[in-house]
């Protein structure tokens, strides 16, 4: 959950001066212990120079001062002897104290005259000059790569500083640091490496150029070079790699919008995981593995160098043992490149190749970090987020972090939700779509999740409660209109109904003409709650209708509850849902009773015995009639809530008297309920059912009634 609440997790820490000093120390820990130890491996031949064992081949007739000696030495190409002694050839030999002369005047004196002393050249004070240049050369290059980083890194450091403390971003600020975050590891790296590339250039400068190089000096200085160089490089990659994983892993989402990090944003050419694998691989295994090489290097000495006089045979024994033989003393003591360790070496190789291994191995555990968990953490936000687009969060869209087959993973991923969701959608919108012709209450009593899971003949039996509604004399009303304003009208007139049906709980079956017929499968209450409202919104249908010059229109509901099949109809190649009763027969033949009883809203006695609560509505019994395609008589009653407020008043005031005169009709008393019938309607001459009595009750006086009469009306 962390993960995937990635872009809300607290705001860390830039690094920019800690990679600096830190890669700095690791470049030391390499470069100190390395130098210390040539220093110790080499101090006896610098020993032997300072103290100084020199010879000059000279004849004794021939006398040079010190100061001759000093400037032969300090330029051993120079003709100063042979300015002096313009008849005698003088050359310098290998080593620079060495010099032979091919003859010299008579008279002068011996050049090896005690009173003349020659001087003494210390080279460790030359190796101090050469070092003490490099030195200084590369602190100052390191304090302007410092301060270089620093004022690079700084905008980085306040803009997250200001994320961190949620403040306000200037423009500028971020604009900077959104194009510079994803170049800030080779900048970085860049600004040491120019340190160190200087430095060494410098070093390799002095190497080919400087002249005052003995063979002690230069096979010191070359190694050193060699380890600054290595060291160096080391250092660079250190610093790079260690900010790309800062930058890919930890800084992204707060420099780029979830939009732009879906796809890969880095402007550079595909890399590969094996790459990087190589290199993690080079650093665990040729870094150890260099240092040791080094440090055996370093450790050999030349047979040569073990005795200045010829080896003796015990020494040559001592030295190769059996393979002596194979040799023989002048082989051995001429100059073959025979190589040695000698135990105070083998110390140096030992404690060298200890310290060395011990810097690598953090080396080694840094890279070998920051290679798995950029691997490691891109694969798991990505699995994390397949987990929630499986649990149906289309949104979850994983964060392209690399430039490899990883990020080539992820934005495929990222690209595949998008078209998941998109596909989805319209999936839903096409379910909607799908809901205002199938409804979804049609499905779920079905059993289907989906539309696409119906099959022709699904059906179930269930009790509902069945409305319908019709527009009075719609006919007559539609002559005057065109088809299109048919249409019109009729979708204004059901924009006013279907929200009634759909807000009490049902939902609509069909629209049969200007006829809805409306299913509520909950509660009965629902059915006659949403005839009532239907009338109030039928009211307000009128009066904007009205405004536009169109007469108000009148509309009767019937209402019956019963068991009825919902089922699938039709043939393979057109469907439909429907609905199958005799109680649906039964409502819609109600609704054509309201047009002779006058009456706006009709419901059976089943429905009134299903309302939990009867005393909630007015209502009054109309009559007991067998309609077309029944054989049983039904009880209607009339819902008087239906009706205008003025015509409500009215029948519940004579509701008694009209109950008491139907009973008396039912009794077949019908001069007394002509009688109460004509009372009811003297004081309400809209009540139509009245109307309709008193015919009967004269026709019954007038013309008599059948012996089998059971004061049933019949509608054929």
């Amino acid at each position: 959950m962390r993960m995937a609440k990635k872009r809300y997790r607290a705001v860390p820490a830039y690094y920019g001066f800690r990679i600096y000093a830190i890669s700095t120390l690791l470049f030391m820990f390499l470069v100190f212990p390395v130098t210390s130890i040539l220093l110790i491996k080499h101090a006896p031949d610098l020993q032997k120079y300072r103290t100084g064992d020199y010879t000059f081949n000279l004849p004794d007739s021939l006398h040079i001062t010190a100061d001759t000696i000093a400037m032969i030495y300090a330029d051993p190409g120079s003709n100063s002897l042979n300015n002096l002694l313009p008849d005698t050839s003088f050359t310098v030999g290998d080593d620079p104290l060495t010099i032979s002369v091919s003859s010299m005047p008579p008279g002068e004196a011996p050049a090896n005259d005690p009173a003349d002393e020659v001087p003494r050249i210390n080279e460790d004070d030359r190796n101090s000059v050469h070092f003490g240049n490099v030195s200084r050369l590369w602190i100052r290059l390191l304090f302007i790569s410092f301060f270089l980083g620093l004022a690079f890194n700084l905008p980085f450091k306040i803009y997250m500083r200001k994320k961190r403390r949620n403040k306000k971003i200037k423009e500028g600020l971020f604009k900077f640091c959104k194009k510079f975050i994803l170049k800030t590891p080779l900048i970085n790296a860049g600004i040491l490496l120019i340190t160190y590339g200087i430095t060494s250039g410098f070093m390799l400068y002095q190497l080919l150029f400087h002249g005052d190089f003995n063979e002690i000096t230069i096979r010191f200085y070359r190694q050193f070079f060699f380890i600054m160089v290595v060291s160096s490089l080391l250092n660079t990659l250190f610093v790079y790699f260690w900010q790309k994983h800062r930058v890919h892993i930890r800084y992204l989402e707060f420099f780029f919008s979830s939009d732009e990090l879906r796809k890969r944003i880095f402007n550079i050419k595909v890399g590969k995981i094996k790459n990087r694998l190589w290199i993690s691989s080079a650093m665990t295994t040729f870094l150890p593995l260099l240092i040791v090489l080094f440090y055996m290097l370093i450790s050999i000495t030349n047979v040569q160098d073990l005795l200045e006089e010829p080896l003796t045979e015990e020494q040559a024994q001592i030295l190769i043992g059996k393979y002596e033989s194979y040799f023989g003393d002048n082989s051995i003591n001429s100059d073959t490149g025979v190589i040695y360790v000698n135990l105070f070496d083998t110390y140096i190789m030992l404690i060298g190749t200890f310290s060395g291994i011990m810097i690598s191995f953090f080396y080694l555990l840094l890279f070998i970090r920051w290679t798995t968990r950029d691997i490691v953490y891109p694969v798991k936000e990505l699995l994390l987020n397949m987990q929630r687009t499986g649990r149906g969060e289309m949104e979850s869209y994983s964060i392209v972090r690399t430039n490899d087959e990883i990020g080539e993973l992820t934005e495929g991923y990222n690209e595949m939700s998008g078209k998941l969701k998109d596909y989805i959608e319209n999936i839903s919108l096409m379910n909607k779509a799908n809901a205002r012709f199938v409804p979804r209450q049609f499905l779920e009593y079905l059993g289907k999740d989906s539309i696409i899971d119906i099959q022709l003949g699904d059906q179930v039996q269930k009790e509902m409660t069945v409305l319908f509604n019709d527009i009075r004399d719609f006919t007559s009303i539609s002559e005057h209109m065109t088809p299109k304003e048919n249409f019109n009208f009729l979708n204004n007139y059901l924009g006013y109904m279907e929200p009634v049906i759909r807000n009490n709980s049902g939902f609509i079956d069909k629209y049969i003409g200007d006829s809805i017929m409306a299913l509520f499968p909950e509660n009965t209450e629902d059915a006659i709650n949403a005839s009532i409202e239907m009338r109030i919104k039928l009211a307000e249908f009128n009066h904007i209708i009205s405004q536009f010059g169109q007469s108000p229109i009148d509309s009767g509901i019937g209402i019956h509850t019963g068991s009825l099949m919902l089922g699938i109809v039709g043939g393979e190649g057109r469907m439909e849902g429907t609905v199958i009763s005799d109680a649906v027969n039964l409502a819609s033949r109600l609704e054509g009773l309201t047009k002779i009883y006058g009456s706006h809203i009709i419901i059976t006695e089943e429905t009134l015995i299903k309302i939990n609560d009867p005393t909630l509505y007015n209502y009054r019994f109309l009559d007991v009639v067998k309609v077309k395609g029944k054989k049983e008589a039904v009880y209607i009653f009339e819902i008087i809530d239906g009706d205008p407020e003025d015509i409500r008043e009215l029948k519940n005031k004579t509701k008694e008297s009209f109950n008491q005169a139907i009973q008396e009709y039912k009794n077949k008393e019908f001069q007394l309920a002509l009688k109460l019938f004509k009372k009811v309607y003297s004081i309400n001459p809209s009540d139509q059912a009245t109307a309709l009595y008193i015919a009967r009750c004269q026709k019954f006086i007038n013309l008599g009634f059948p012996d089998d009469w059971d004061g049933v009306e019949r509608f054929n």
